[in-house]
């Protein structure tokens, strides 16, 4: 089975990750993934050192040109964002290979091209009930399947990097609250920055706040950290190539979402039992509720409230913490996540068409 993964996003964020992910279960399966992806760009500096078969295009016209000459060298093709499954369908008549999309986030599709696009594509998978429910109300009749996304449990976890220990032992009296999200307007960094205010009136000086990612509104936020006085509390770190290596030092984690399609990092923190506060955003609260602490869209009085809850006696929720690290490991092994993908790879190919 030779499989086409098209991601061609210049960031490194969650759908990027999964994308190495989904190429590193399958090569272990013993299939043949290959990786369309840019050049000189995080997805593919990374799946280069692995050592994954790569295709590297300049840019997006260049991809639809692979597509056109080359989509039919391979059984199926596997769009991993939405400009991926633009370009799976743009050259549909010249590949004639069935699609498959992974859709990641929780709003709605909008427009005839968007309804066209879905409807040529052969199968859609959504990463959380959530986002299914957006797609079944697009697109009543569509088999929406679920396949959430995964942590590399073929690995060990990470010890802390010795930037992690730099940080932590550079504030030795103080907890660590962390969050990894871009400063993006769906992942609400403002209503992040009213959170700590508040925890600060709360906690007073018992912990720093480190937020890692990079986006729009950084400047915003910046501006925002600076006029309420938490520059001592509140801490851009920008971008981290090896932010897992920091969760050994979290005391809490923390996503503040207004959308969310399931929430990757949250993934993350359950599989170091580091506890978790979120927002009930999209995917989240399914997979948050019962795991960890969860509060309203925009309820930033709520969530330092929580945090709070988790800084003075995160004894009290041990249990919370262990069922959400047994809870990561049963359902998103990346061996359970890679036969899930198979299982649909090889029901589309034995199809009629």
């Amino acid at each position: 089975m030779k499989i086409l993964q098209i991601n061609t996003e210049k960031t490194w964020r969650g759908g990027e990750r999964q994308t190495l992910l989904t190429m590193k279960g399958l090569l272990k399966a013993g299939f043949h993934p290959h990786l369309l992806c840019l050049e000189d760009h995080p997805l593919a500096v990374r799946a280069n050192h692995e050592s994954m078969p790569l295709v590297t295009v300049r840019d997006q016209k260049q991809a639809l040109v692979y597509l056109v000459k080359n989509g039919r060298s391979f059984d199926l093709l596997h769009a991993q964002t939405s400009k991926a499954q633009s370009l799976a369908v743009m050259s549909l008549p010249f590949h004639r290979r069935k699609v498959l999309y992974t859709r990641r986030v929780d709003f709605r599709p909008r427009g005839l091209a968007s309804r066209l696009k879905y409807r040529l594509t052969n199968q859609i998978v959504a990463i959380s009930p959530a986002i299914r429910d957006i797609l079944e109300s697009f697109l009543p009749g569509r088999n929406i399947k679920i396949i959430p996304s995964c942590i590399d449990t073929s690995r060990n976890t990470l010890p802390a990097s010795e930037n992690a220990l730099e940080l932590k032992n550079k504030y030795p009296d103080r907890k660590i609250v962390a969050s990894i999200a871009a400063l993006v307007p769906h992942k609400d960094p403002l209503t992040m920055v009213r959170t700590i205010y508040e925890l600060k009136r709360l906690a007073g000086d018992a912990f720093i706040f480190i937020h890692f990612g990079r986006g729009e509104l950084e400047e915003m936020v910046r501006s925002e950290v600076k006029r309420l006085g938490l520059e001592d509390h509140y801490l851009l770190m920008g971008f981290e190539d090896d932010v897992e290596r920091f969760f050994p030092v979290f005391d809490v984690f923390v996503m503040s979402s207004r959308e969310e399609g399931l929430g990757s990092s949250v993934l993350e923190a359950f599989r170091y039992k580091t506890p978790v506060v979120s927002t009930r955003a999209g995917g989240l609260e399914k997979l948050v509720s019962g795991r960890g602490l969860v509060c309203g869209v925009q309820d930033h009085e709520c969530l330092a409230k929580k945090i709070n809850e988790l800084l003075v006696s995160r004894e009290r929720f041990k249990d919370m913490v262990q069922k959400a690290h047994d809870y990561v490991l049963s359902r998103h092994s990346l061996e359970k996540i890679t036969g899930d993908y198979t299982r649909v790879y090889e029901q589309m190919l034995n199809e009629q068409s």
